[in-house]
């Protein structure tokens, strides 16, 4: 008898229960576990759940997406096309000094500066680029790309950088109509206006809108005023490189602005060439015209616009630049209405720019950054005496080498090792290290001395010593650790690098200073301390980035060690003569005497000013004069700037210690035995024979000191011998002139 499948589970339960109960975990062949299946009175556990979920799961989705389309119709329906919101038109942003009240500078486009044209005076081919460049479905898409409002979406919830992939006609919108929040409700509003446009208007009027509406840097707002601002000519007379170039640099204005420096140009010239592909792909262009177009067209030189004027006009660049980190886009800082705060402290800024005016020798160009220790925040910064005739910042972008400003980093790597500043080298000159031969400054020679003298004296044998010793991979990475970046022009790890012979920006320097005043805590350094927009739908508050690179007792030591260039005897006492309060530095000459430099720092404070001359075509440096390196009292002149700026600076400020020294790996300094010394004789001794040096030196070669007598200056000795070594002390507190400097200089 044929039985139901009812029939059929009900024997195979009973089976189950007279084989001995349940089967553990639910056996697939008769256990009274889950039930899988049969017909729905059957049905039972989570599969019944489950479908029971699903059905009104559905029906809740089905009823969503009716609502949810009925919105989206009746918003569409609601949604009027505004009239242009002032940011169209221009809306200042201004630049205030760290208290927030006092106007540094401002960022405004000049009156003017927008000019609108008919899509017909637009030459085809400078169309077709924009849309190669922007929205190569520009004709084809209904005013949205879902793949670009999906991407928009995602970083307006996480809060990731944003991203392209508006269309021509969604970048019209929110330039044109919208503020510049980053809201979804915002977001929505801008793809219902740029569908509802798309239907009213024809993909023509939409273009010459476009092009009459996006910025392009350089102030530029449309076609017509860019033509002129890159190329200096009307859009009528663009070419097909020169079209393409505009539609490039709309992307990110100082990204691609070739004024901006050489990784700009680089820039431009990967997004020029993606354009120009793309116009052959599209058959817009040939590919044997695509070929003759390899190189950018000239560009016109920018000279900035009134308000980034004067030396704070490189600050005001420096704010922008660090702006676009914050995910702003050019437009929206040049007329986005914001009001930024910066770190500079009007007071020090004003100094900066007087010690350089007052200091710099003509044809001579020198930068100065001042930073606060343990923070990053950029108190004070000269880049040059007017940004609108020369954009080139020499606090930020030109190099110069480090010379003996790098000394200090082989001895931070040196007691990092364990090595006492106590602890002595040969500073007698010259000296040959692996077939390299180091003289120090004016040739002089010294004895035996410590890392304290070494430093307050700059002497080169005694640091290429200490090099060869520790090895020169520890001193860059010292360097590196403090604040040098990793790819610093000639950073490298040649016995020589302790001598300065990578090139720096004088920012960096700087930084790795503050390294070592803030007792080991490396801060990056910002100019951006807060900002808000007037329309408040965006605000941004820095958060310092710091991190310990160096134990506190190696930098204590350091510093100490630094302190004896500006005390008697070392290249800078005349600072440490002026300013009353604790005072760590280096002085610093480069081979030739191609670039000269003061880093130094107080607990408060890390300053460092560097100098160099260019040569006519701006690319390189030369040799700097006598009269262009020191003054006449033998201090070094970015030493005087640095003074100068300080004394001001510290007028009414706390005066702090630096930390005591520590004294790491005293315990491991040699102790020297004593000896005998028998009383002098009265009759006079046959002078030994040596073999005679290869070279001349200027230290005295037949008279041998005796000990000081307190002033620094050697008491003759009562017999005259010839001996085979010259031995001679630190001169006195009276010396003035620079010692040894890095890469074969004077430092």
């Amino acid at each position: 008898m044929t039985q139901s499948r009812r029939e059929v589970r009900a024997a195979q339960l009973a089976n189950s229960g007279g084989r001995g109960g349940r089967r553990s975990g639910g056996d697939r062949n008769g256990g009274a576990g889950f039930s899988d299946g049969g017909d729905g009175e059957g049905r039972t556990g989570w599969k019944k759940w489950a479908i029971g979920t699903l059905k009104w799961g559905s029906i809740a989705a089905g009823v969503l997406l009716v609502l949810g389309t009925i919105g989206v119709v009746i918003a569409y329906n609601q949604t009027a096309i505004p009239q242009p919101n002032d940011l169209a038109n221009k809306q200042v942003s201004i630049v205030y000094y760290s208290d927030g009240k006092t106007e540094l500078d401002r960022i405004a486009v000049q009156d003017g500066n927008r000019e609108s044209v008919k899509l017909n005076r637009v030459p085809k081919y400078v169309q077709d680029a924009h849309i190669a460049a922007e929205d190569r479905t520009f004709y084809q898409n209904n005013g949205i790309s879902v793949g670009g409002i999906l991407r928009a979406v995602k970083t307006s919830v996480t809060g990731e950088a944003q991203v392209g992939g508006s269309t021509i006609t969604q970048q019209y919108v929110k330039n044109y109509f919208l503020t510049q929040d980053r809201t979804l409700s915002r977001k929505a509003r801008e793809i219902l206006i740029a569908v509802k446009i798309d239907g009213q208007l024809s993909k023509g009027e939409i273009l010459e809108k476009y092009l009459n509406t996006i910025y392009y840097g350089r102030g530029a707002y449309g076609i017509q005023s860019a033509a002129k601002a890159y190329f200096g000519k009307d859009v009528g007379k663009l070419t097909v490189s020169e079209g393409a170039v505009l539609a490039s640099v709309i992307n990110a204005p100082s990204l691609f602005d070739p004024a901006n420096g050489e990784r700009a140009k680089a820039n431009l010239e990967k997004r020029y060439a993606y354009v120009l592909n793309g116009m052959v792909e599209e058959g817009w262009l040939s590919a044997a015209d695509r070929a003759q177009r390899t190189e950018l067209p000239k560009i016109l030189p920018y000279t900035g616009v009134k308000s980034t004027s004067g030396p704070n006009g490189y600050i005001t660049a420096q704010v922008k630049r660090d702006l676009l980190t914050t995910g702003l886009t050019d437009r929206e800082i040049d007329n986005g209405g914001l009001r930024i705060v910066t770190t500079i402290d009007k007071k020090a800024q004003t100094a900066a720019i007087a010690a350089m005016k007052d200091n710099l020798p003509k044809q001579v160009k020198g930068g100065l950054v001042a930073i606060k220790p343990g923070d990053g925040a950029v108190v004070a910064m000269y880049g040059g005496a007017d940004y609108a005739k020369d954009q080139y910042n020499t606090a930020t972008q030109a190099i110069m080498q480090g010379g003996s400003n790098f000394k200090p980093f082989g001895v931070l790597a040196a007691v990092r090792e364990g090595i006492s500043t106590k602890t002595k080298f040969d500073g007698k000159t010259p000296q040959t290290f692996k077939d390299v031969k180091i003289n120090n400054f004016e040739d002089t020679s010294y004895g035996k001395v410590d890392m304290r003298r070494m430093i307050g004296r700059s002497i080169n044998t005694a640091f290429v010593a200490l090099n060869e010793q520790i090895g020169p991979s520890a001193t860059k990475q010292a360097a590196i650790d403090a604040g040098i970046p990793a790819n610093t022009p000639g950073l490298g790890t040649d016995l020589t690098n302790i001598l300065g012979t990578a090139s720096p920006h004088v920012i960096d320097m700087a930084s790795a200073y503050s390294t070592i005043a803030s007792q080991g805590v490396r801060a990056k350094p910002y100019l951006v301390k807060k900002v808000t927009s007037s329309s408040g739908d965006f605000t941004y508050e820095a958060k310092p980035q710091a991190k310990r690179a160096f134990d506190q007792d190696v930098t204590a030591d350091v510093t100490d060690a630094m302190t004896y260039t500006v005390k008697p005897g070392g290249t800078a006492t005349k600072i440490g003569r002026t300013l009353d309060r604790p005072v760590a530095g280096k002085t610093g000459t480069s081979e030739e005497n191609r670039s000269k430099w003061f880093s130094g720092f107080i607990p408060q404070l890390a300053v460092s000013v560097g100098m160099y001359k260019p040569t006519a075509d701006g690319k390189s440096s030369q040799t700097l004069s006598p009269e262009e390196s020191s003054l006449y009292d033998g201090s070094t002149i970015p030493a005087n700037i640095w003074l100068d700026f300080m004394k001001v600076v510290t007028d009414n400020m706390e005066v702090q210690e630096f930390p005591q020294r520590a004294g790491v790996g005293d315990d491991k300094v040699p102790t020297p035995t004593p000896t005998f010394t028998p009383p002098p004789v009265t009759t006079t001794q046959e002078p030994t024979t040596t073999e005679a040096p290869t070279t001349t030196t200027t230290a005295p070669p037949t008279t041998k000191p005796t000990k000081t007598n307190g002033t620094g200056k050697p008491t003759p000795p009562p017999i005259t011998t010839s001996q085979p070594t010259v031995t001679i002390p630190l001169p006195g507190p009276t010396s003035t002139k620079p010692g040894g400097g890095g890469g074969g200089g004077g430092g």
